[in-house]
């Protein structure tokens, strides 16, 4: 029996990304099924959230050729909690995460929802791989906005989806061998796969490929942007490779705690 694996993503359903990998795994021999946030949920990193109508989460069922895809009106974290539970059919052997528009890279994979959905699932040691597509370049960047760093996203519809699902796809024969709770980050760029360097394995760089900036500040309120961070890039990190062409591939795990750390003595209680 083929594994069972979950496609979610930040994105939402209707995303073109979270079509081409379900679609990419099925083709691989799977069986799949999709469950998504209705609307986009970026930014959620690994938050058990929900919007509920009397109490109930809403799920609303969408069919994709030979897939069954849900829309569900809580997290990508969320939704890999319920299908654990069977909300979606037999739970799942893998998780996919993806794809999303723009690489989840460096430590700020902390704050990723696609990376927050794989992170839970290996909570309970659940295999999964967060995917993701490099869009940016320097020509992405507009020059006339505040700080001269405002990033400027392509049209979906010239993305390289296709060349990120087939990267990940190739990888789920070696993700069903891997260790229990074992989670993949992978980044691909945004080329035809044939202009893909190589798949390269990655360490986090330091800082990601975006960084919140204060945009205005005015009396009770503020607004923020997103700009693209202009650090040196550390050899050997994702980010790095990416700019080399290389799709990247990063092995991760949940938060965990750290030995070694010499902590205040515990009090004694009078």
């Amino acid at each position: 029996m083929s594994a069972r694996i979950l496609v979610t993503n930040d994105d939402g359903v209707r995303a073109p990304g979270i079509r081409a990998l379900a679609l990419a795994a099925h083709e691989a021999g799977y069986d799949v099924v999709v469950a998504a946030p209705r609307e986009e949920a970026s930014g959620m990193s690994a938050a058990l959230t929900a919007v509920t109508s009397e109490g109930r989460i809403v799920v609303e069922r969408h069919d994709w050729q030979d897939l069954v895809a849900y829309g569900v009106t809580a997290s990508p974290a969320y939704i890999t909690v319920l299908a654990g539970l069977g909300v979606f059919g037999e739970p799942p052997d893998l998780v996919l995460s993806g794809i999303n528009r723009g690489a989840n890279a460096g430590r700020a994979v902390l704050h990723s929802g696609t990376v927050g959905a794989a992170l839970t699932a290996a909570n309970d040691r659940v295999r999964a791989m967060a995917v993701s597509l490099d869009v940016l370049s320097p020509s992405d960047v507009d020059a006339t906005a505040s700080g001269g760093a405002a990033i400027v996203v392509p049209d979906d519809s010239v993305l390289h989806w296709e060349t990120a699902a087939r990267t990940a796809a190739d990888l789920l024969d070696w993700l069903t061998e891997a260790p229990a709770g074992t989670v993949l980050n992978l980044n691909v760029p945004d080329r035809s796969l044939d202009e893909v360097a190589g798949l390269r394995e990655a360490t986090l760089a330091p800082f990601g490929q975006a960084q919140m900036a204060l945009a205005e500040s005015g009396e009770g309120f503020v607004r923020t942007a997103i700009e693209k961070t202009g650090e040196p890039l550390v050899p050997g990190s994702d980010i790095a490779l990416l700019a080399e062409g290389y799709a990247t591939v990063t092995a991760i795990r949940p938060p965990s705690e750290i030995s070694g750390v010499r902590l205040p003595a515990q009090r004694r209680s009078s």
